[in-house]
């Protein structure tokens, strides 16, 4: 039971969780971010991946194509090939107009260099256009699957996979995980009903006296109240005692719901990205300024509704991570191991030299999604990626990993 809630001391704590490098800027945790996602990319360019994942060891070297997942076209469009390697050519041709301007006689360098500034210039706001041209293309594809009478899931996932435009991530996730209905008829009624099924197992399971709970439900709720304020711990919004209220009620009721595995510590931090983006449907700007305050009694009701509901769809597909010594996440760690001595074996090496066991870094990944290794701000839009996987997701984040694993240690 060591890995289960109720043993907290053998457990992370969260104040210990989230040491991160306080030297590094926004931008270069951003950077970071990015360049993951690209070598993510990179693993699956132009290939498809398989619901299951067959990974051994290999005794010959291993070349590129080798270190992408079997066929799936979803994870990198043409569109977004053709987009990376037009900015590619772009900055190729500025490096080369600036290796000319230096070649040439001193008289012209000043008239070289003002030149040079200009096409630098030039080059940036080409980009930027660009980039506002394609967000705004991407957005109409958006739009055009969303607005049919039946949305196209596979299409959607399509789209999804690069990431989501924030005031459409509520309806895209709720699409992708199947809790609202691709039928656009069919999907007001039946979130109503979920909502009010929800509200009703409140009222059934945690709006009642300890006098009517087992003692390990006293116990687990107990657990979940401590954990809720460890819940990201840097960002200020979940330390208002209304969030971790909501946050409790929603933990306890999946809890209850689903004894085969009950509360698990790390499902805490998965509630998080549901609780946010369902919240930006009624709150606006920085979610520093959040306050549920600020919302009517029904409005937080729909809201943890939308969040328990997400929360059980995504938990569905992976249900043995967290029962009983989580012999899911065990066996995924094992993969991403056996992954990266594919990849880079010198990297595996170099760790068993330093005798790093993978458990002890790696199970904290898989528990809680990167939740705790990322700035929260990332979360969402890697979690676009997440939900766009559908069922493929557990074996997907063993690739999810290895590249944020390589990346961190060349960095």
């Amino acid at each position: 039971m060591s890995l289960r809630s109720n043993s907290s001391s053998s457990n992370y704590s969260k104040e210990d969780d989230r040491n991160k490098d306080t030297s590094s800027s926004p931008s270069t945790l951003d950077s970071r971010f990015n360049q993951t996602l690209k070598n993510v990319q990179g693993l699956l360019k132009g290939r498809s991946f398989p619901g299951k994942v067959l990974i051994t060891q290999r005794s010959d070297p291993l070349d590129q194509s080798a270190l992408q997942s079997p066929n799936n076209d979803r994870r990198f469009s043409n569109d977004d090939t053709e987009q990376t390697d037009k900015f590619d050519r772009s900055v190729e041709d500025e490096i080369q107009n600036r290796s000319n301007a230096s070649a040439s006689s001193s008289a012209n360098k000043t008239k070289a260099s003002v030149s040079s500034t200009e096409n630098t210039s030039k080059v940036v706001q080409k980009t930027a256009t660009g980039a506002r041209s394609t967000d705004s293309a991407r957005l109409m594809k958006f739009q055009k699957e969303l607005s049919g009478t039946t949305v196209i899931l596979e299409k959607l996932r399509e789209l999804a996979w690069s990431g989501v435009p924030p005031y459409l991530r509520p309806t895209v996730w709720r699409l992708l995980l199947g809790y609202a209905p691709s039928n656009s008829d069919r999907r007001e009624g039946v979130l109503k009903r979920k909502r009010q099924e929800y509200l009703d197992c409140v009222a059934q399971y945690y709006d009642i006296p300890d006098i009517e709970r087992t003692d390990e439900e006293i116990s687990m709720l107990r657990q979940i109240g401590v954990d809720c304020p460890r819940t990201v711990p840097d960002v200020s919004f979940f330390q208002q005692a209304e969030v971790q209220k909501s946050l409790e009620r929603i933990l306890y009721t999946w809890a209850i719901r689903h004894p085969a595995s009950g509360y698990v510590q790390g499902i805490n931090d998965l509630a998080t990205p549901f609780l946010v983006v369902f919240l930006s449907e009624y709150l606006s700007g920085s979610i520093d300024t959040w306050s549920l305050t600020d919302l009517s009694p029904e409005e937080v009701s729909n809201v943890e509704a939308d969040c328990y509901g997400c929360l059980s769809k995504l938990l569905d597909g992976m249900q043995d991570h967290y029962t009983f010594a989580q012999p899911g996440i065990q066996r995924l760690v094992f993969k991403l191991k056996e992954l990266v001595r594919r990849i880079d074996e010198p990297v595996l090496t170099h760790m068993e030299e330093q005798g790093l066991e993978f458990l002890q870094f790696a199970f904290r990944w898989f528990n809680c999604l990167l939740i705790r290794e990322i700035p929260f701000h990332l979360v969402t839009r890697l979690w676009d990626t997440y939900l766009a996987e559908g069922d493929a997701l557990p074996d997907f984040l063993v690739y999810i990993f290895a590249s944020f694993l390589l990346t961190c240690y060349s960095a």
